[in-house]
């Protein structure tokens, strides 16, 4: 029997978190999850830190001002602890929905007081957390309140259908970023995107740019997720008159869609709405785009080019000890460790 793939449904999302509130946006997540897999969807993409919100008010408000300082804090209260009880959540929805999600959030570590990273959750059909996407470079104002990600977590997961991919924001167009998830074959990649990204740069025209040449050379389908500005979101950035104008000329839009492996449109826009859009696709349609141009095989050249992946994450801390000390004595007596659904055996 041919090895055949499957006729799936896909879908992206097209909204506004409720704007740092962890727990309503989580509810808001599964309510879509859920109308997703009503709709017969298998993946659902999400915006860029849906969860509780994207932190864009970098892009109108002073760095060290007290809006943008009390809006930090806030996203940090609100960011997520992954696993916690509102990955539990998700993860419920999921099963209940039968589909993969890839859910963008701020993500912050277990009992800690600082650092956030810009998120990508992959949950599966059954659902169990198959693995994370932490940003690897943060843009602009993020690197305010994000570090970056390592390469751990620069990888595809495993789908019912196939392997599913993401990138957040920029880095769907970082040439070694793509090439690294290329190689894992992804039949479905996810690119996240926030709700705007500054007066100088149209995100729709970004997204057009990105999205499309980022099908065609991963020999792929992408799912483009897009955040939403709403009301409450530009009231708690409490713009000034000149800086009003841009805000509003925003809100409201989203730029959701779902390109093919030769880097067509399938789907129409949503316009100035909240929802989802959705594509049903031959994933064997994947196939004579790869024959033609494999670059992850028979259309690159190994010999020539050489691309290296650090796929550990560095320790913050190490500890050492006196030889022939109590603690030295200690160290040395093996010590079974958990491992954690995201910890990689070495």
């Amino acid at each position: 029997m041919s090895d055949m793939l499957e006729t799936v449904r896909l879908a992206a999302v097209q909204a506004a978190p409720v704007h740092l509130d962890r727990e309503a946006t989580v509810e808001k997540a599964c309510s879509l999850i859920l109308e997703a897999g009503k709709q017969g969807a298998k993946v659902v993409g999400f915006p860029e830190g849906f969860i509780p919100a994207h932190p864009s008010w970098y892009t109108v408000r002073p760095a060290t001002g007290r809006v943008s300082l009390g809006l930090s804090r806030r996203l940090f209260q609100n960011a997520v602890v992954i696993p916690s009880e509102s990955t539990d959540r998700l993860g419920q929805a999921c099963q209940q929905a039968g589909l993969t999600a890839v859910v963008g959030m701020c993500e912050k570590r277990p009992d800690t007081t600082g650092t956030m990273f810009n998120t990508q959750l992959f949950i599966g059909p059954d659902g169990a957390i198959l693995g994370k996407h932490q940003k690897l470079v943060p843009t602009v104002g993020e690197r305010l309140v994000h570090t970056g990600g390592w390469g751990d977590t620069l990888k595809a997961y495993k789908a019912p259908f196939g392997n599913v991919s993401g990138l957040v924001c920029a880095e769907n167009a970082n040439p070694l970023a793509v090439f690294a998830l290329m190689n894992m074959y992804p039949l479905v990649h996810v690119a996240a995107w926030p709700s705007f990204v500054s007066p100088a740069l149209k995100l729709e025209d970004l997204i057009t740019a990105v999205s499309r040449g980022l099908a065609y050379s991963m020999g792929c389908f992408v799912i483009n997720a897009t955040g939403v500005l709403d009301q409450a979101t530009i009231d708690a950035y409490e713009p000034s008159a000149e800086e009003r104008p841009f805000l509003e000329q925003c809100r409201g839009r989203g730029y959701a869609s779902i390109i093919g492996p030769t880097g067509q449109l399938l789907t129409e826009p949503l316009g100035d709405a909240e929802g989802i859009v959705y594509a049903d696709v031959d994933l064997n349609d994947v196939m004579i785009p790869k024959l033609i141009n494999d670059f992850a095989g028979h259309y690159n050249r190994p010999d020539v080019f050489s691309v290296h992946v650090n796929d550990s994450a560095p320790p913050m801390l190490s500890r050492s000890a006196v030889a022939g000390t109590p603690a030295a004595l200690e160290a040395e007596s093996p010590v079974e460790l958990p491992l954690t659904p995201l910890s990689l055996a070495r």
